[in-house]
């Protein structure tokens, strides 16, 4: 698992509630926790073209839950080089109970130059939620 100490260095949001948290070259990719309120389950994470190249927008998964489901978008371009463990993100609750910590879903590579264009800092999205 990832110590939840390292998700403090550069995490930004999207208007669409991921959130991006960069280390260098590499990022961690998530769901904002307030997207997940009132979700009492996640049934089913499938990610669409897991491995490879994605520009920002491109859906990275579709998660469902109940008989709902809504997408995860890629915040920026970037490659995919590792996800998390997905029995741990429903089984164990992870991505309910820790979305914004160990309840990451991608790491990737991130495309260079990075465009923050368009992402949140934290500060800002904290104090708007």
């Amino acid at each position: 698992m990832i110590s939840t100490d390292i998700f403090k260095r550069e995490r930004y949001y999207t208007a669409s509630y991921e959130w991006i948290d960069f280390h260098d070259m590499e990022a961690f990719v998530g769901i904002a926790g307030c997207r997940l309120t009132g979700i009492r389950q996640v049934k089913k994470i499938e990610f669409v073209r897991l491995y490879g190249f994605k520009r920002r927008g491109e859906v990275l998964a579709n998660v469902q839950f109940n008989s709902q489901r809504f997408q995860v978008h890629m915040p920026v371009d970037g490659s995919i080089i590792s996800i998390n463990n997905i029995e741990a993100l429903i089984n164990e609750d992870l991505l309910l109970s820790k979305p914004e910590t160990e309840g990451w879903l991608v790491k990737i590579l991130v495309s260079q130059p990075c465009e923050r264009k368009g992402l949140i800092p934290f500060e800002q999205y904290n104090s708007t939620i």
